[in-house]
């Protein structure tokens, strides 16, 4: 881990974007590429659960000690499995890794500057744990402290089916700010693979924040035009698969 000068003036405003348990591990990877390519900085929490559903769905171990090296590797990392889909891996610099377990960390404090948090793939044990403001790591503290701070929250919520428990706790993170994302894939952007669906999601979580990309085809009002687009078409700068 990496302690620098924490929001000083003219230094970095980063987002913090916190990886729970939940399946959907591409989903996170994908928004941490668009980000760093976006020229954004980063603060990067991974929940201790995180880490077994990443090695999981990845067959690849996320490490403290080693985490720069492990998510090299998994932003190299296909929706597919593929362990070399993205050639080109976007510059690290930008991120600084905090341990859930730190709660002296940087993102603790409201008087640590960042522009919000992004919390991807949510699971709705974060969801009641930051609904209500339990705090029990560095995630859910970080996403309690945004909220107070009325900066920018989106949680990107993977679970299906909802339970009434759960809905009200979205419920109360709507009327707190927070932005409450399903990773609902959609189609009429002409998904040629797995990837396509995966990126869809992870450029809504990027609008919701306000971060330009280009992961996937906008609407036009033209019907059918998704249908058009190129197998290989993707325009964001390194999300292209290797040949």
């Amino acid at each position: 881990m990496e302690r620098g000068s924490q929001g000083r003036p003219g230094g970095r405003t980063p987002w913090v974007v916190g990886i729970s348990g939940a399946s959907g591990t591409p989903y996170a990877a994908a928004v941490l590429r668009a980000l760093l390519h976006a020229g954004e900085d980063v603060d990067l929490v991974v929940s201790r659960a995180a880490r077994l559903t990443l090695l999981d769905e990845t067959g690849a171990p996320f490490r403290d000690a080693h985490w720069r090296e492990d998510l090299a590797a998994w932003l190299a990392r296909g929706a597919d499995g593929s362990s070399d889909f993205f050639p080109a891996v976007p510059d690290l610099s930008g991120v600084r890794y905090w341990p859930a377990g730190d709660l002296a960390a940087g993102p603790s404090s409201g008087s640590y500057r960042v522009k919000g948090m992004l919390i991807v793939p949510a699971s709705t044990a974060c969801v009641a744990g930051v609904a209500l403001g339990l705090s029990k790591d560095l995630l859910q503290r970080a996403a309690s402290v945004t909220l107070k701070e009325r900066r920018r929250l989106v949680l990107a919520v993977r679970e299906t089916p909802l339970n009434g428990q759960t809905l009200r706790h979205l419920t109360d993170l709507d009327d707190a700010g927070a932005v409450v994302l399903p990773a609902s894939p959609a189609f009429y952007a002409g998904p040629a693979h797995i990837q396509d669906l995966v990126d869809f999601v992870a450029g809504r979580v990027l609008d919701a924040a306000g971060v330009p990309h280009k992961l996937y085809r906008r609407w036009a009002g033209e019907l059918g035009g998704g249908r058009e687009q190129a197998v290989g078409g993707r325009e964001q700068a390194g999300s292209a698969p290797a040949e």
